[in-house]
């Protein structure tokens, strides 16, 4: 199969609509305006990045928030790469995983804007201040650069090993703030204005109650009796039907 140029890495809807060449603001909430669920691993667990998968002609994507926000990001855009470039299958192991990354990695950030703003650099900090337009990792911003030509072997490797001595993979300096789910609290505002809560949700799939609250990425209950926006609630039913 002939793998996607950059280019078309950035086209996504329900039908070929490119999304241009600016950085995306949230990769979580675009996913969910194609009708993706969105949700968070319930598993308080490092080993496992995400995961997505298609069931009855429905995509699901699970996103691990124990990871920085930076690297959850990147991470609900590699599954999006999954969902689109394999579904049929027939690339799977090191080969889909490589092919995601690509996908991902385009998809944060574009050839051309990151050719526009970073056409040279020399230091460090210069990653470090540039990854607050495409909100990712200092590491994944210094990985694109290499693989676009505008750094060296040797450049590349350099902030490689200024990026450990920093401790910037350890610690993202900038951090952004973590996607979440937007679908999901307009259905809790929705349920709660009805006097459903999790506790009725966990007892009516047989789970616990905490997993629930998991999995919905911690939405939790203001403790306001005001009913949802009617607007947001008819938003919510198009997009049931229209996913």
């Amino acid at each position: 199969m002939r793998e996607p140029s950059d280019e078309n890495y950035r086209i996504i809807s329900n039908g070929p609509r490119p999304l241009g060449e600016k950085p995306i603001s949230n990769v979580v909430h675009l996913l969910e305006s194609k009708g993706i669920r969105v949700l968070s691993l319930a598993e308080n667990s490092k080993k496992v990045n995400a995961f997505s998968v298609w069931r009855n002609d429905k995509a699901y994507v699970f996103l691990n928030t124990m990871k920085s926000a930076e690297n959850s990001r990147f991470d609900a855009a590699h599954e999006l790469g999954h969902l689109v470039l394999h579904q049929d299958g027939k690339t799977t192991g090191r080969n889909a995983e490589d092919q995601a990354n690509r996908f991902a990695s385009a998809f944060l950030m574009p050839h051309a804007d990151v050719l526009a703003v970073l056409p040279r650099l020399n230091y460090l900090e210069q990653i470090v201040q540039a990854k607050k337009r495409w909100r990712v990792s200092v590491a994944a911003l210094n990985y694109r650069l290499h693989k676009l030509g505008i750094t060296s072997d040797w450049k590349y490797r350099d902030f490689c090993i200024q990026i450990s001595q920093s401790k910037y993979n350890v610690q993202e300096p900038h951090p952004i703030e973590r996607e979440k789910s937007l679908v999901w609290q307009k259905v809790m505002t929705s349920l709660w204005a009805e006097k459903t809560t999790q506790r009725d949700i966990a007892l009516a799939l047989d789970l616990p109650e905490s997993e629930v609250t998991t999995l919905i990425f911690g939405v939790l209950h203001s403790g306001g009796n005001e009913k949802p926006d009617s607007k947001q609630v008819l938003a919510l039913v198009k997009n049931e039907h229209s996913a």
